[in-house]
């Protein structure tokens, strides 16, 4: 695996874990750091992924733009664009004031982020 894909892996890691710690917060739980930290952990993981298939990519967040690249090597990962378009929002929306993510969408981020985190794994041929 390329060094530059490892440590795009490890900045995925970085983010799956803050979105766990922060669901086990006892008190005042943020839910947009967890929505925020789902879309990032997916994005990275798709960086990764096109880094390993030598398949360049401009600085982006949108995941459906991402997605649309690297179904040329994961096609079966193009199930995953609903979902990806509607968390795509959740790295920008809820970090400026107006909406703020609840308890229902930071599950739903989460199970999207650990569907997506387990298959990309296996692609890049990484520990569950």
């Amino acid at each position: 695996m390329k060094p530059l894909t490892l440590e795009w892996v490890e900045k995925a890691e970085n983010d799956w874990g803050s979105l766990n710690l922060e669901m086990r917060a006892r008190k005042k739980k943020n839910y947009d750091a967890v929505c925020f930290f789902a879309q990032q952990c997916i994005e990275k993981y798709l960086k990764a992924r096109l880094i390993e298939a030598d398949i360049y990519f401009r600085k982006v967040h949108d995941l459906t733009y991402l997605l649309g690249i690297v179904v040329k090597v994961e096609p079966l990962w193009i199930s995953y664009e609903r979902d990806f378009r509607l968390l795509t929002d959740y790295g920008v929306e809820f970090r400026y004031p107006g909406a703020s993510a609840d308890l229902e969408l930071a599950k739903d981020a989460i199970k999207v982020c650990k569907s997506f985190r387990i298959t990309a794994r296996h692609s890049l041929e990484l520990d569950e």
